[in-house]
């Protein structure tokens, strides 16, 4: 098994990961499970998520991957319940899932005079409901979770809870109004949890990825022949470090935020891990 980057110890804690089939989430449970967590994989996408928790089990750690709608409450406690279980009380949970809709997205970066009548998407042919799914599947998809598994952390210690901002939080992207809010409303509730919990043992931050090159999100960065978007030069220009980032440039962030030792007296942190995107002006 490879070793965690910071030597973090999580032996003997259980750990829960929603969105687990995915790309960027099923990478922070195989680095949760290195650092020795007993890791539960959570996902809409059961076999996504068993395929992954079997690559943990054959990289010699343990895992057990779980069926889980994170906006269905009942859900949420009947899994919470089988991974009490499965695997004691859980330690730490790392909310990721989430995500984009193209119903809640519009065509173009600005608003033209004519654009009501044309061929095209605009900010008032977005549906409420379309909205309502994204804002929902992020900030609620959040939510539930937390209060499913926050109860088995309440008064003991060690306990910690990561959310998944990013950099719409900062500054909101053209053309996805409902995602861009809704990360700005999960930086916000990791600061209010932070200080809900904060009587009671559990530490609440969160990362803020910046850009990284997955298959989630290819169609969007390059074209059918390989080639760079306009946005994904528009993206790249205005990351200083002029790159994406690589899914295992995020793990300093995760283990070191769920490090008791290095972190214990740090809770409500959003922590950006961009290339310097939120930093820079474009001047």
């Amino acid at each position: 098994m490879k070793k965690n980057v910071l030597n973090t110890d999580l032996t003997g804690k259980v750990a829960v990961v929603t969105g687990a089939g995915g790309v960027l989430c099923s990478h922070f449970a195989k680095v949760i499970a290195r650092a020795g967590a007993k890791v539960a994989l959570l996902d809409l996408n059961e076999a996504a998520a068993q395929g992954f928790a079997d690559e943990i089990v054959a990289e010699g750690g343990i895992a057990r991957a779980y069926g889980c709608n994170v906006l269905d409450k009942t859900i949420c406690e009947e899994v919470a319940k089988k991974v009490m279980d499965d695997f004691g009380p859980c330690d730490l949970l790392i909310n990721g899932a989430g995500g984009n809709n193209p119903r809640a997205t519009t065509d173009k970066e600005y608003f033209e005079l004519g654009d009501i009548d044309a061929d095209t998407k605009s900010f008032f042919d977005l549906e409420a409901d379309s909205v309502g799914f994204v804002f929902n599947l992020n900030f609620l998809g959040t939510l539930i979770p937390t209060q499913a598994f926050a109860k088995q952390m309440v008064g003991r210690k060690g306990c910690s809870i990561l959310n998944i901002s990013s950099m719409n939080a900062y500054t909101p992207l053209t053309k996805i109004p409902a995602y861009s809010g809704a990360k700005a409303a999960i930086s916000n509730f990791t600061q209010w949890l932070a200080v809900h919990f904060s009587k009671v043992g559990i530490r609440v931050n969160a990362i803020a990825p910046g850009f990284f090159s997955t298959k989630q999100n290819a169609k969007l960065l390059f074209n059918e022949d390989g080639t760079p978007t306009a946005r994904t030069g528009k993206i790249l220009a205005a990351t200083p470090m002029g790159r994406f980032g690589e899914s295992e440039e995020l793990e300093g962030g995760l283990l070191f935020l769920v490090n008791e030792e290095a972190a214990g007296f740090i809770t409500g942190v959003v922590l950006p891990i961009d290339g310097g995107f939120s930093a820079y002006s474009g001047v």
